[in-house]
């Protein structure tokens, strides 16, 4: 498999630091900061992510997911002040809302989600080793990093340090050695969110949280460096760039070795500004659009590409998905006929074989979804097409409904009605996959995890226990769901779940 590196900027052969245990892959995606409510651009970046997440647990991979909650922020504080509401309350209902949005969008929810306000010692910490080694420096106004004594920064972004200096997000401070140079911690004096510090009550920099977070929670699985480290492209510089330099010179060693970043999303061509009038939020869209139209949509598009708001093209996407859906409901009908006898077609064989093979090797080339999605639709016309014909190759269909789930799960889309029936216990979801070694979400009840999510979680894990021949915990999966009422269904070394 291989993956765009937006540090190289060039596509990589995708090979993780080995941890813990060897396949599993540690990824980092930037959260949100919660201070209003989760917009399509959001939705775009974490629809692009989950679509990575699901592919890699495809192959077998486990994956630890970290997604940080910025719930200390000026945007957070400045809108506390001007609405008078509390910043715990504010950041925590929008956090949830957004959510619950996600999960109908049928994102799977991170591994873990760190708060800023959680982790402020290993922040400190953090701060505290950059000081004594010389990359910080402390003033009257806080704790700032030293960009001159880390010679690889603006890398990433490929800046100069002109462009760096007039691209900062900063206020000036004329108690800074230099322009570009950034906060780590920001002293306050009795401020709506404020911790103690050994520089007295403050709190943290945008940047450095991600820092703290992502290598702490790499650490605690045997790793030093993040495997994928994923966000919006907009983050690049400076969140992005300073995370970099504040890692490295913190630990000596790479902080990630893939960088993701996903393209701009516009909305008639303009950036999304509430001031232009062109803010759209993901409860907007859901108000319009079934998730599968919102998730093709994405879907149609490579994460890397920019997308323009379409609601004409997100409705050609809900009919895209649909047929893939009813692609799949077809052959599975026509399979019922089976025992009829079998009659092989080579050229048929070599036709759907090429395309598989076509759509899987897109997936693999930086996760490709417009051309994994044109084999699939290319596979589904040779489908219908050997359907109307006299005789019927039975087992080539087998492996074409194969591939059409395979990808079905992978993009996302499910049956609206089968998402409808599902109204299982959360609670007892969430206890299996605790039980089967998932990591443990941090911060959310389990209640509050979508039941769906948590389902195709469970197919996922399944399908990698039976890979490994760890029968015992395959077999523990599907007789604790036919306790609630769900039935697993096995169709050629893949498994679908449905309400009896």
């Amino acid at each position: 498999m291989h993956i765009y590196n937006s540090f190289s900027k060039s596509i990589e052969k995708f090979e993780p630091e080995e941890g813990k245990e060897r396949k599993e892959i540690v990824v980092y995606v930037c959260g949100l900061t919660p201070y209003d409510k989760a917009h399509i651009g959001h939705a775009r970046t974490c629809v692009a992510f989950d679509i990575v997440k699901r592919f890699l647990l495809q192959k077998g991979c486990k994956v630890l997911h970290i997604q940080n909650i910025t719930d200390v922020d000026d945007k957070i504080i400045k809108r506390c002040r001007e609405t008078g509401a509390d910043p715990k309350k504010l950041t925590e209902e929008n956090h949830r809302e957004a959510l619950e949005l996600f999960d109908k969008l049928g994102i799977l929810r991170a591994d873990i989600y760190p708060k800023v306000t959680g982790h402020i010692r290993e922040i400190v910490e953090l701060v505290q080793k950059l000081i004594q080694n010389g990359h910080a420096y402390e003033t009257e106004t806080g704790v700032y990093f030293d960009v001159s004594k880390f010679k690889n920064y603006g890398t990433l972004s490929g800046q100069k340090k002109n462009e760096i200096i007039a691209g900062s997000r900063k206020e000036v401070d004329e108690t800074k050695d230099d322009p570009a140079d950034f906060a780590l911690w920001k002293k306050t004096d009795g401020d709506l969110i404020e911790f103690n510090s050994p520089w007295g009550t403050g709190r943290p920099g945008w940047h450095i949280e991600c820092s703290a977070m992502g290598l702490k929670y790499a650490k605690e699985h045997g790793k030093t460096t993040i495997d994928i480290h994923g966000g919006a492209r907009d983050l690049i510089f400076p969140h992005h760039e300073n995370e970099i330099a504040q890692s490295e010179a913190a630990n000596g060693k790479q902080f990630v070795k893939y960088w993701m970043h996903t393209g701009f999303l516009t909305v008639n061509g303009e950036k999304m500004s509430k001031s232009l009038g062109n803010f759209i939020t993901v409860a907007d869209v859901l108000s319009k659009y079934e998730p599968n139209a919102v998730r093709m949509f994405f879907a149609l598009a490579h994460y890397r590409s920019p997308i323009d708001y379409n609601e004409e093209q997100i409705e050609a996407a809900g009919t895209s998905a649909e047929r893939i859906l009813n692609a799949r409901g077809l052959i599975e009908e026509n399979l019922k006929a089976k025992e009829k006898g079998n009659s092989k077609n080579k050229k048929f064989a070599e036709i759907n074989d090429k395309l598989i093979s076509e759509m899987h090797a897109a997936m693999e080339n930086d996760f490709d979804t417009p051309n994994a999605l044109a084999a699939l639709f290319n596979l589904i016309r040779a489908a219908n097409t050997h359907l109307n014909e006299e005789k019927i190759d039975y087992a080539q269909l087998e492996r074409i409904t194969g591939a059409i789930k395979g990808m079905i799960i992978v993009i996302g889309i499910t049956d609206v009605d089968k998402a409808q029936k599902t109204d299982v216990n959360a609670m007892v979801l969430a206890k299996l996959l605790e039980e089967l070694g998932a990591p443990v979400t941090s911060g959310i009840l389990p209640e509050e995890k979508s039941a769906e999510s948590m389902l195709d979680e469970l197919v996922m894990l399944r399908d990698k226990f039976r890979k490994t021949k760890e029968y015992v915990k395959s077999d523990k999966i599907r007789d604790e769901l036919g306790k609630i009422g769900i039935v697993l269904e096995d169709d050629k070394g893949k498994t679908k779940w449905k309400v009896k």
